[in-house]
């Protein structure tokens, strides 16, 4: 009987591990792919006397090769919608660890945009005003990432963004 028992637990362990050994590692493409999950709030305050205002904008991704980041590579675009002609803004993700034998990598980006005077009013053709007839500038950002192999994700973009152009 304690044989029996002894041989049965010994299969049903072998079962669980090989069913374990056959899950799949996820299938994502080898071009990363983002998605738009939200911001934390939809207004900014160009000035402020006290602490600086900022924002956290959220997106996903995936990548299929999962050669997100490195130590000296810029991953993540954005563009501000008043100034499409720009060039895209470049920042660096964290380094991301390779790990396990699959690459395909997903993940959830947090982006703080903390108001440090860059964020600015803009009217009639003048950066940065501090006019009451003025009173709210807006605009949205459009961002993408691109992986070390040179492979560019879709773009996204976020919900509209009041700047409160008076100081808080």
């Amino acid at each position: 009987m304690q044989y029996t028992r002894s041989v049965l637990w010994l299969l049903l362990t072998g079962l669980l591990i090989g069913l374990a050994a056959c899950v799949s590692p996820p299938d994502y493409p080898d071009e990363p792919v983002i998605v738009y999950e939200g911001i934390s709030k939809d207004s900014i305050y160009q000035f402020t006397t006290g602490p600086q205002d900022s924002i956290v904008i959220q997106f996903s991704f995936t990548d299929g090769d999962g050669d997100i980041s490195s130590s000296d590579s810029v991953d993540i675009f954005y563009v501000d919608s008043r100034f499409p002609n720009e060039p895209p803004t470049p920042l660096a993700f964290p380094l991301i660890p390779t790990e396990g034998t699959g690459n395909g990598i997903s993940g959830d980006v947090f982006f703080t945009l903390i108001n440090t005077n860059q964020i600015c009013c803009v009217f009639n053709g003048r950066l940065c005003i501090d006019d009451p007839r003025y009173p709210v500038d807006t605009l949205s950002y459009s961002f993408y990432i691109q992986d070390r192999a040179g492979n560019v994700s879709n773009t996204i973009r976020t919900e509209q963004i009041n700047i409160l152009c008076g100081a808080q």
